[in-house]
């Protein structure tokens, strides 16, 4: 029987078939270990996959400078040099390019994400204070209403009110 004609055998380590192509391609420094790993393998460590990558942040300087930079590409090729060079996306510059001709290295600046307030906190305060304005003239104009009602009730019963009467009797 031929090496090549052997269609599989069992592979005395993990237990799955190997075509013949397949078993003499192995090196033997990548054979599998008893723990089923090849000897030669980088650490465990960098073949885990991370929870969650960092998101990149870019400096308004960084965005303006790829902006120009990619303004100055004339040949074929050149400008997908650079966004690979830099770890970029076409549609990455793209925004880029709209905010710098809207308003220069500013309009580049970082804004928050996610759901906008609808009032800033300068807005908020004054609302707040209009209300307590509000509710204050309302409860003046009920101690007035109040005050008008018993200098009323003081005349038709010709009394003197209490406060107003004792220093003129003295």
């Amino acid at each position: 029987m031929n090496h090549k004609q052997v269609v599989s055998t069992r592979n005395e380590f993990d237990g799955r078939a190997l075509g013949a192509a397949e078993r003499s391609e192995a090196k033997p420094c990548e054979r599998p270990s008893n723990s089923g790993r090849p000897s030669s393998s980088p650490s465990s460590s960098d073949n885990e996959v991370r929870a969650r990558s960092a998101r990149r942040r870019f400096t308004p300087s960084y965005k303006a400078r790829i902006v120009r930079e990619a303004a100055l590409c004339s040949s074929q090729g050149e400008l997908g040099a650079l966004l690979r060079q830099e770890g970029l996306y076409s549609s990455q510059l793209c925004q880029w390019r709209r905010e710098y001709a809207r308003g220069g290295e500013s309009a580049l600046e970082s804004r928050k994400r996610g759901r906008k307030p609808l009032k800033t906190p300068l807005e908020e305060e004054n609302e707040r204070l209009r209300v307590e304005l509000e509710r204050a003239k309302h409860k003046l104009h009920q101690a007035e209403i109040i005050i008008e009602f018993q200098k009323n009730l003081c005349e038709m019963l010709d009394i003197t009110p209490a406060g107003i009467g004792t220093e003129e009797r003295g």
